[in-house]
């Protein structure tokens, strides 16, 4: 028994259907993918100042960290920046993780894990550094989104 198709333009709709069926089911090329904080700097605050900024182009810091030995800094809020100097949005899988180049001579911790607040603690007269590292994931096993070039930090007797 032979089929025929009496109207060639349904089998054409039935096949221009059926390829836009199939289609739809690969990749979406308007999906908008997950998308987070794209920082092009950062600032260190103290008590409503900055007291030292990061430039991502130039990869390079104005300003630097002081503590006095045995001593704790006040506050340091950590905010990361556009390229217009506007704070970037902060999601809840975004954290912060400051490495210090000699923990002998300076440490920083946060006030909460992972939180962009903490404190520089002086442990000897010296001079290190810390970068800055905007860590995407969960606390402790994320990966850097974005990390600064370290800051100079300078730990002075007692001030």
């Amino acid at each position: 028994m032979t089929y025929r198709f009496r109207n060639p333009q349904f089998l054409s709709l039935g096949l221009a259907v059926a390829v836009a069926v199939f289609a739809a089911c690969g990749d979406d090329p308007v999906k908008v993918e997950d998308m987070h904080a794209e920082p092009e700097g950062a600032v260190l605050v103290i008590d409503s100042r900055t007291v030292a900024s990061y430039d991502g182009d130039a990869r390079t810091w104005t300003g630097q960290l002081e503590v006095g030995v045995g001593e704790e800094s006040p506050a340091i809020t950590v905010r990361f920046v556009d390229e217009d100097g506007d704070p970037v949005p902060i999601d809840d899988d975004l954290y912060l993780d400051v490495v210090v180049s000699d923990e002998q001579i300076a440490d920083f911790h946060a006030d909460d894990p992972g939180g962009f607040t903490g404190h520089l603690d002086g442990i000897t007269e010296g001079q290190t550094s810390a970068a800055f590292r905007l860590m995407h994931g969960a606390v402790g096993s994320g990966h850097p989104d974005f990390e600064t070039t370290p800051v100079p930090v300078r730990v002075t007797g007692r001030m």
